[in-house]
């Protein structure tokens, strides 16, 4: 049991979960909007002994060490690497302070995204920004089959949409930090970057928060004519040589703006930015929640 839980920010729990919250800590304190500095995130933890957090603030050093009792950190959203975290897990270790997140929560909405956009484009389905009628990538309605994707990712999210797009009858490349032989099983090959976005179409970036893997030279070896998808929470590429790739005939499709990198993009008549995250659905916060409460769960147990 803890003392004190305070969730120092909207987790997007389902009312259940946040309830059996309570089964945990003597109290259980919930903010409805995110801390606007370190500052304040400190006051919000104060003497708790477990924090929750989502994917919006930054949990650092700074605040940290103005809070003594933290034992637990509960990140109610995708854990990957440190370097990709908005916890200071190495910090967080070296107080002795774990830290849980989860994983694989919100790929389903993802992967109907990301074809969901590729219908619209190819097909000419919908309006663009201007409110005109978009008209077909091609100038004619054309099917995915045989369009040639290139995914730069192929981790669960990259790799199940791969899966997708190839029952749609694309033909697959991938690039990741080594070949999987489950992947050239289906068929899939593995590329470098820069030869897979010159031979591809269609690009799906589905990398870390904060991993950036398209720099100047792999937009000039892209070239034009090609169709950009973000899926990761952050930019996948450099901004200057982006913005000049896009203003070509070229399109790019992120959900939100942290995918998309800058809001002066936003408008531009070749981007389409949902301003919605797409993972979060109503079957997503049920496995969301049920892996938090499953992470405190297996903390608790081992003290």
């Amino acid at each position: 049991m803890f003392k004190k839980i305070v969730a120092v920010e909207p987790l997007n729990l389902i009312p259940s979960a946040e309830e059996a919250l309570f089964k945990y800590a003597d109290e259980v304190i919930f903010y409805p909007d995110s801390p606007q500095s370190a500052e304040e995130m400190a006051e919000r933890i104060g003497d708790a002994d477990a924090v929750l957090i989502s994917y919006i603030s930054r949990l650092g050093e700074d605040a940290l060490s103005k809070c003594p009792n933290v034992k637990y950190i509960g990140m109610c959203c995708s854990l990957y690497t440190p370097e990709s975290a908005n916890v200071d897990i190495r910090y967080a270790n070296s107080r002795g302070i774990t830290v849980l997140g989860v994983r694989d929560y919100g790929d389903e909405g993802v992967v109907e995204y990301v074809v969901s956009e590729l219908v619209r484009c190819l097909h000419g389905f919908g309006t663009e920004n201007d409110g005109t009628p978009r008209e077909p990538w091609d100038g004619v309605p054309r099917e995915i089959t045989n369009t040639k994707v290139g995914i730069i990712g192929l981790g669960k999210s990259g790799g199940m949409i791969a899966d997708a797009l190839r029952f749609f009858g694309a033909e697959i490349s991938y690039f990741a930090r080594s070949e999987k032989e489950d992947a050239k099983q289906k068929g899939y090959r593995f590329l470098p970057v820069r030869e897979l976005v010159k031979e591809n179409e269609v690009i799906i970036t589905c990398l870390n928060r904060g991993v950036v893997l398209l720099h100047e030279e792999d937009f000039a070896a892209m070239g034009d004519r090609k169709i950009l998808i973000n899926t990761g929470l952050s930019p996948a590429w450099d901004e200057e040589p982006f913005a000049k790739w896009i203003e070509g005939d070229n399109r790019c499709y992120c959900d939100t703006l942290i995918a998309l990198g800058n809001e002066k993009f936003v408008d531009h008549p070749h981007v389409n930015c949902m301003g919605v995250s797409v993972g979060r659905t109503r079957q997503a916060f049920v496995r969301l929640s049920e892996k938090v409460l499953a992470n405190i769960e297996s903390y608790i147990k081992t003290q």
